[in-house]
């Protein structure tokens, strides 16, 4: 399996063509979405350390590394004229790739190449339907899939696309399901409420605020340091994820958790503004202090080398949005680097 990236360096930032020379595979998996590829690559290693037989390659690649046509000419003739299986998460539509999965269509149309294009807004979608040529039922159980999220659930929707391909795929165990919102603990323990209220008592409680996606792709390294940061000085950190801090039923949810638990302080992981139409965010609970960490979508010698730091997508995602919102920033936490090659 091999995992590429390319780096944002602004807003401003301009497409250029771009080799990624990933070698054929028997299955291919497109996002825009790093989460999603995350989440792809957790299901890969899940199968293939469980696996009895030879297990299925894969490869996965961010669609915006291939938005320039002559990018995409060259991946389908280096990448995806060998490959079983395209499965591609497309945000936006057509429109938003239009020529890209133009050429993919015709690819597998001439080659007869099992081929699944699915929405990443929880929509169905006629017209991605009709450029994919499997069945709408094997497109609604991947949607699902994809949707749900999860090492497990990615495993799955692996072994469905090798099963359209031809190809062996062995039984996928394990809980699919992740709750939209809940509490979280380093043990992997993900649940609704608060099982031992007792470990909360005589010690400051400090609420870790982030996304979903991270439990879904397995990167919650900066969480974990963060949390067991906050341990090793005798606080009590209860972290809480959220598909969005807009998301209304996640929303409520939320504010009545900080009501119920009174934290010394939050910090916030997730991006952008979440004020709703009264001005207000699920954070704003009596008058605790909130503080935004940054996981950059860099690299850190760009960060370092740059006057400015961090680029500016996440300077407006991470500090000027949250900042409107109210928010002490207090630093960045990560920074992206590329994947290692898990086998070739």
């Amino acid at each position: 399996m091999h995992v590429l990236f390319r780096e944002k360096h602004g807003l401003e930032e301009t497409d250029v063509p771009i080799d990624l020379k990933q070698k054929p595979a028997d299955l291919v998996f497109l996002s825009y979405s790093d989460s999603d590829l995350n989440a792809f690559a957790e299901g890969w290693r899940r199968g293939y350390k469980n696996s009895s037989k030879n297990f299925i390659t894969l490869r996965l690649a961010n669609i915006s590394n291939l938005r320039h046509p002559l990018s995409i000419d060259t991946y389908i003739e280096n990448t995806l004229s060998e490959t079983k299986g395209i499965l591609i998460r497309l945000i936006g539509g057509v429109p938003y790739w239009e020529y890209g999965l133009g050429q993919i269509q015709n690819l597998a149309k001439k080659k007869k190449i099992p081929l699944a294009i699915l929405p990443a807004d929880g929509r169905t979608d006629e017209r991605l339907d009709q450029i994919s040529n499997l069945p709408i039922s094997t497109l609604r159980q991947l949607s699902t899939l994809c949707d749900q999220g999860g090492p497990v659930a990615s495993q799955a929707a692996l072994a469905q696309m090798a099963l359209a391909a031809g190809l062996y795929a062995s039984p996928v165990a394990g809980k699919r399901i992740i709750p939209n919102c809940g509490f979280w603990q380093p043990s992997k323990e993900i649940t609704e409420e608060i099982k031992d209220i007792k470990l909360l008592k005589n010690l400051p409680i400090v609420i870790i605020v982030f996304y979903r996606s991270f439990i879904t792709a397995n990167d919650l390294n900066p969480i974990k340091e963060l949390y067991y940061s906050l341990r090793r000085i005798k606080i009590m950190p209860i972290g809480i994820f959220t598909p969005s801090l807009k998301e209304p039923k996640s929303a409520k949810w939320i504010s009545d958790q900080l009501a119920t638990l009174k934290p010394s302080c939050i910090i916030n992981v997730t991006s952008f503004s979440s004020k709703n139409k009264d001005g207000l965010t699920p954070l704003d609970i009596g008058n605790t202090l909130i503080f935004q960490i940054a996981l950059s979508t860099n690299k850190k010698k760009d960060w370092e080398r740059e006057e400015r730091g961090l680029s500016p997508t996440d300077m407006a995602m991470h500090v000027a949005l949250p900042e409107i919102d109210g928010r002490i920033f207090a630093g960045v936490g990560s920074f992206k680097e590329k994947m290692p090659t898990d086998i070739q």
